[in-house]
């Protein structure tokens, strides 16, 4: 098998201005921060990001990076709604496509099925058919001629996951409680890279983990990051939990430029190394 491993760096350098990004995990838990933090870096912009959304959303409206967000919700969990996001939402300086969670979670199935939209009855009679006028039903063919809503295929150019363990082939193993949609997200994408804790012999992947657990195979994704601490500061059961100081220490920013840029140039304008000694404990 193919070795797939590269660098942080090197996987980011696939996006380019004006792409759609996805980025897996689910609000503050196992998100992909490390390629966050290198998309930052890179100063990429005008990006579409298409997220279960958390600090990754947050983080990359501050910088301005992002111009539009496709979003299921935005939360940190224990800080219920993202205060940057928030932020750049009453100031109006992000386009947003809120969804209900399952049809955000269609259109990534659509794109993954290589189908134009899959049909639903989540959003009938609700105000997301209202605030989303692009949305369009569509009548069942058969004699029920039911009316439904057409999810559209949710594209991505690329997209970023993050996993507890994967070999270098590119698969990934979840060690949590919930794999979320991350396989939704690399099959939606043209391409997608993975980030993982620890990087381990292929023979080893059933060691601390069921064989449902390889929720990523090695077709799925083009890049494998070794990331030690990739998602800090959401949690990555069982190798770490959230950081709640450390998250509370962002969200406050959102209530100062000042201590968002002075938090930007500590965490942010930093190589990965010098971030994860910043806040190593």
């Amino acid at each position: 098998m193919a070795d797939k491993t590269m660098t942080l760096e090197d996987a980011v350098a696939e996006v380019r201005d004006g792409m759609t990004v996805g980025i897996g995990g689910w609000g503050s838990r196992r998100k992909p921060m490390a390629f966050v933090r290198a998309l930052v870096r890179s100063g990429v912009k005008d990006l579409t990001i298409v997220s279960y959304g958390g600090p990754d959303v947050g983080i990359l409206c501050a910088t301005g990076q992002a111009k539009k967000v496709v979003y299921g919700f935005v939360s940190l969990d224990s800080i219920p709604l993202e205060p940057h996001f928030r932020n750049a939402r009453q100031a109006g300086t992000v386009e947003a496509v809120s969804l209900d969670e399952g049809m955000f979670r269609l259109g990534l199935q659509a794109a993954a099925w290589r189908l134009p939209f899959l049909p639903t009855r989540a959003g009938l009679g609700s105000d997301v058919m209202i605030n989303q006028p692009q949305l369009r039903t569509v009548k069942s063919p058969y004699d029920d001629g039911e009316e439904l809503v057409a999810i559209p295929a949710q594209r991505l150019d690329v997209a970023f996951i993050h996993m507890n363990r994967a070999d270098t082939a590119g698969n990934g193993q979840y060690l949590g409680r919930d794999p979320y949609m991350d396989e939704l997200f690399c099959m939606a994408a043209d391409k997608a890279f993975m980030s993982a804790e620890k990087i381990i012999p292929t023979a080893n992947l059933l060691d601390e983990g069921s064989f449902q657990t390889l929720k990523i195979n090695r077709m799925m994704v083009q890049g494998v990051v070794h990331a030690p601490g990739g998602a800090h500061f959401t949690e990555c059961p069982p190798d770490y939990e959230r950081d709640e100081a450390f998250q509370k220490e962002y969200a406050a920013t959102a209530k100062d430029p000042a201590a968002w840029e002075a938090f930007k140039a500590k965490y942010l304008d930093v190589s990965e190394a010098e971030y994860q000694k910043a806040v190593a404990k």
